[in-house]
């Protein structure tokens, strides 16, 4: 049976298989060290020169070739004990060497952090990258607090319900990816900015407590730490106001921090709230950073910002929303919404969670009349008959009956690495795109067949 490297402390005296990646490789002339490498940690194996059949073999093993060894589990001399390894007081005496795959010699260094090389190089040899203790502690962490979240809404009566990824597209802020139908030629699905018009369809069909770990989808130009593809913990709740929503995810948050990352200290509880205005006036940015002391690692200073102004205007002087349009005002300026007046006055019923400086997270209460939405519509210039073409189904949805309803989509990506203290999210991506979007691996975005083409009905156009 198979042990692993973490757990070989518990066979001391007696005989066991490993399997795994040959790490570092010391040949001390008479022994021969190798640190043998699984999804536990590492081990070290000694080959003793007397066993000469097996001494040759070890001669010849190189980095990440894939072995098995079998031997007997002994305590290391005390001189040679290795207290930063797990499994440091203890090692191997191979008995038996078989080599699984050998492997070419890695394009890119595998035994630091790699930090210090080129993201062109990492990501184009994800598979490698990946093999990085530090990387792997990272994914198996992600999946840690994705369980966490899961479970903690789990006891608290959410339903996870998957939303479609090929939808309609409709203006929400950001571009949209758009897929071709094969079928409608010249007709296209569109890959969700987000599940926001599906969230609010589930509550107006009664569900009441809606999340979903989502993949998301947005087309955007460069801008520094961001994905075409991310994910969310994205959530909807009925007949609450945004006390609950805001309390929930500060509650969640809490006890995830407290769960995985107990070094790490949250300068404020509860979580300290401004308005947008106050923030712009005392920080002179909606996303303050209000740590204590910038350069402490372990200090989380989160704070909510809320009351956000419900429009501004685009370089055209036209009016936009600025969060998303599906929000509803907040109590008191629903009447200058629905008149069209003050527009620039009004404030939506809409809140952000930021850490560190950084936007983790953002929601609102949203309009569940269908009046509310349709006037919004209006006043960021659309014709009743482009209302009508673009969300029709939804404010025929919104007068099925509609309850009160809000929620939030929180960034898991950003806030993981704020945690982990990794410089950037592709540090806790598995297999992410370049900071242009490209992925380097699969080498896409590529061209497709003339055949492919003429399926969906499309031509290429040559650029003059």
């Amino acid at each position: 049976m198979r042990a692993f490297a973490a757990d070989i402390g518990g066979s001391v005296g007696k005989k066991a298989k490993l399997l795994g990646w040959v790490g570092a490789r010391r040949d001390h002339g008479k022994l021969i060290f190798i640190d043998l490498r699984d999804r536990s940690g590492l081990a070290q194996c000694v080959f003793n020169a007397k066993e000469k059949i097996l001494f040759s073999q070890a001669e010849k093993l190189r980095p990440e070739w894939i072995i098995e060894v079998i031997g007997e589990i002994s305590q290391r001399p005390k001189n040679l004990i290795n207290s930063d390894l797990g499994s440091g007081r203890w090692e191997v005496m191979v008995k038996k060497l078989t080599v699984l795959s050998e492997a070419k010699t890695p394009p890119i260094a595998l035994d630091t952090d790699g930090y210090e090389i080129g993201e062109e190089s990492r990501l184009r040899y994800r598979y490698l990258d990946l093999r990085r203790p530090r990387l792997q502690q990272n994914l198996k962490l992600r999946h840690s607090a994705i369980k966490f979240i899961r479970d903690y809404l789990d006891e608290r009566n959410f339903v996870e319900v998957e939303t479609p990824i090929l939808s309609k597209s409709t203006p929400e802020g950001a571009r949209d990816y758009l897929v071709p139908s094969r079928l409608y030629h010249g007709q296209f699905f569109a890959l969700p900015q987000s599940p926001q018009q599906y969230k609010q369809l589930l509550m107006i069909a009664g569900l009441e407590k809606y999340y979903q770990i989502a993949r998301c989808f947005r087309d955007e130009d460069t801008r520094g730490d961001r994905q075409p593809e991310f994910t969310q913990l994205d959530l909807e709740m009925s007949f609450i106001d945004r006390e609950e929503v805001m309390n929930l995810i500060e509650d969640l948050y809490v006890k995830l921090v407290s769960q995985f990352f107990p070094a790490k200290i949250i300068s404020r509880r509860p979580f300290p709230r401004l308005t947008y205005s106050q923030a712009i006036k005392k920080y002179k940015s909606d996303k303050p950073d209000l740590r204590k002391n910038k350069n402490d690692k372990n200090e989380l200073a989160f704070v909510w910002i809320d009351d956000f102004p419900f429009f501004r205007k685009d370089k055209d002087g036209n009016w936009t929303f600025t969060h998303n349009p599906f929000s509803a005002p907040v109590e008191e300026h629903v009447g200058w919404l629905s008149a069209k007046k003050n527009i620039g006055k009004i404030t939506a019923d809409q809140y952000d969670l930021v850490l560190n400086g950084q936007e983790i997270g953002g929601g609102s209460i949203r309009a569940h009349q269908p009046e509310v939405l349709r006037r919004t519509f209006q006043i960021i210039g659309l014709s009743d008959k482009k209302i009508d073409e673009e969300f029709g189904y939804m404010i025929e949805a919104l007068a099925s009956g509609a309850p009160p309803h809000g929620g939030i989509a929180m960034g898991l990506d950003r806030f993981l690495a704020i945690l982990l203290n990794e410089p950037n999210i592709r540090e806790v991506i598995a297999f992410p795109k370049t900071g242009d979007g490209r992925d380097l691996l699969m080498e896409a975005p590529n061209s497709v067949s003339k055949e492919q083409l003429k399926e969906l009905g499309l031509e290429k156009v040559n650029e003059s």
